[in-house]
Formats: structure tokens, sequence, C-alpha cells
């Protein structure tokens, strides 16, 4: 169910403008969209990253999951392009254009093992995000498409999320950061981000925002409490939610567990990346959680 991958892919995150990447900020600022998607009746789980760095650097990440493993691994470190349009970059096979910003995009990926070509369609309103150095949003979204994964042709036809953030991430002042993506129904969905400050080892100490999608609308939670159990090598077996939205309104709550993950050594950082199986509110659905750390 995990393995462990070592890549020289660089993270990169980040994007304001969805057609157009942002102009170069200050040393360390990097742009990106990332697309993470499930689809259980067709057991194919997937994350595409594409990001752009400096002037003219852009970098991906492509990883397909399918009965419980990676089935696919695509990254590329270090890709010229001449133009910071979305639509120009093709790194790790990964691909992509906005078809209207904010509403609608294709995505699709060319590998020997797995290929994909996606329409994606907002279900929600982006949800701002900013924290440690990062600004961005995340959106609910609906894909749908062709797949063939490891020589076996699929539908896809599921829920997941598109992500657009850009800054200079400050590693020095953080010693974890985890992304998560819950998805239940194309009325229903929370994204979290939490950083943990340098330092520190413990869960309550790291700073929280959420999100609870409902309606199409992003409704932010004022107290947003999450909790992860680990196997020996801390990495996220189950998780659970626990969302005050606000203080007249009972707590909302959700617990996940592990369908499929795998490990990326990154240098000076480690990507522990999963997809789990939610419920919530009598529901059932899945999602991505992700937990990038020092290990420094």
């Amino acid at each position: 169910m995990w393995t462990a991958l070592r890549t020289r892919w660089t993270p990169i995150r980040g994007g304001c403008h969805d057609r157009h990447a942002r102009s170069r900020g200050p040393e360390g600022f990097s742009d990106a969209v990332t697309f993470s998607f499930g689809d259980p009746a067709a057991d194919v789980y997937a994350v595409a990253r594409l990001g752009l760095s400096g002037q003219s650097s852009a970098s991906g990440l492509g990883l397909v999951f399918s009965g419980g493993e990676p089935v696919a691994v695509q990254a590329d470190g270090v890709v010229d392009v001449a133009d910071r349009a979305w639509s120009a970059i093709d790194a790790a096979g990964l691909a992509t254009t906005v078809e209207r910003p904010l509403e609608a995009w294709t995505l699709s990926l060319a590998s020997d093992r797995a290929t994909f070509d996606l329409q994606v369609e907002a279900l929600s309103a982006p949800g701002e995000m900013a924290d440690g150095g990062m600004e961005g949003y995340e959106q609910l979204c609906r894909f749908t498409g062709d797949a063939t994964v490891g020589g076996r042709r699929a539908t896809i036809d599921c829920l997941g999320q598109r992500g657009h953030s850009w800054g200079a991430p400050d590693w020095d002042a953080m010693a974890l950061a985890r992304t998560l993506g819950v998805w239940m129904g194309e009325d229903l969905g929370v994204s979290l981000l939490a950083i943990r400050p340098a330092g520190s080892d413990r869960h309550d100490q790291e700073t929280i925002a959420a999100y609870l999608y409902e309606g199409g609308e992003p409704v932010r939670v004022e107290d947003p409490r999450l909790s992860t159990g680990y196997d020996g090598e801390l990495r996220q077996r189950r998780a659970g939610l626990e969302l005050w939205v606000d203080e007249e309104s009972p707590a909302r709550r959700a617990a996940g567990e592990v369908v499929c993950g795998t490990s990326l050594d990154l240098g000076r950082l480690r990507l522990d990346c999963a997809f789990l199986r939610w419920h919530m509110d009598g529901r059932e659905g899945v999602g991505r959680y992700d937990i990038l750390r020092r290990v420094d």
C-alpha cells in the first residue's frame, strides 16, 4: 500500500491569475497548480502538479495509483519554457489548459504506464488559503474523461480538487505542511492547510486553515481540528476531522483511512502522499492527504 520512491523533483507551489503564472517575485518565489482526483469505481487515483520558478523554469510531478499501489511516477525538475502561460508547460508528461478561468480546465498525462485526458469543471467558488509564505486557493471539481492505467482502459467520472498557490515558502521557519482535501459529493467537500513551526513536534501547535464546501460556496471553518494516525515510518494511515464552523453550530466530523500512498525523497524534504476513503454525514467519499516535511 505504501512505497518509498526517490526523485530529484523540487516541490513548487503557486499562482495568482488563473491563465498565467505570476511574474517573478522575491528569491525562492514559486508558482504552481495542483490537480488531484480519486475514482473508486475505476480504481484510479492521481495527483498532477505543474510549477514555475524564476522567469523560464518549469517542473512537473505526476502520480497515478491503482490496486493500492503507485502505477506511474513521472517527475521533471527543471524544464525551460518561453511563455509563463500554463498551457505552454509540458513537464513530466503533464499538460493543462484554462478553458474558462476559475471554472473549467483540461488536464492530460502521457507516460508508459498511465495516460489520461480529462475535462475538469469547478463545483465551488475558490476557498482562499495562505500561510508559511504561500498564498493560494482551492476548488472542489469534477473530473471526466478517459484513462489507461497499467494497460487497462478506464472511464473517469469522479470528484477531486484543483489548487493554485504562489509565494516563497520559508522552510527555515516550518517543520512540515499538511494539505488535505475531502470530496463527499458535488455539494459537500473540505479543504485544509496546516503549518507546523520549526522546532515543534506536536499537532496542536500547528496553524490550521480550513473550508467546508456546501452548495458550491466555501465557508471558512472557525475552529478546524485534525488528528492523524501513523505507521512506524510516520506515514499517515488514518485521519479524523472535527470542524467547528462557528460557535453556534455543532461540529461536523469526518473519518478517513488510507487506500493508497507513496513517499517521495525530495532531498531536504520528504513528501508523503496518500488517498483516503472518508466517511462524513452518513456518506462515503474519497480525498487526498499530503504531508511535506523537513528531514534535516
